[in-house]
């Protein structure tokens, strides 16, 4: 059975907006906070910019 893909993929608009009411929702309730933010871009910056890491810069957001 043949699958059928439509162009660029992606989540699409309705996904997009699930996932903004999701985190919106997550941050009202206290899931979500300033410090989960900073060591999440934390570490996004670290896997993205390994190599930084190794020629010793601290990637690490403060305040």
């Amino acid at each position: 059975m043949a699958r059928r893909f439509r162009p660029g993929g992606g989540i699409g608009i309705v996904g997009l907006i699930y996932l903004v009411i999701g985190v919106f929702v997550a941050w009202d309730r206290g899931y979500i906070d300033a410090d989960l933010l900073r060591r999440v871009a934390s570490a996004l910056l670290a896997v993205l910019l390994w190599f930084l890491i190794l020629l010793g810069v601290d990637l690490h957001i403060h305040t």
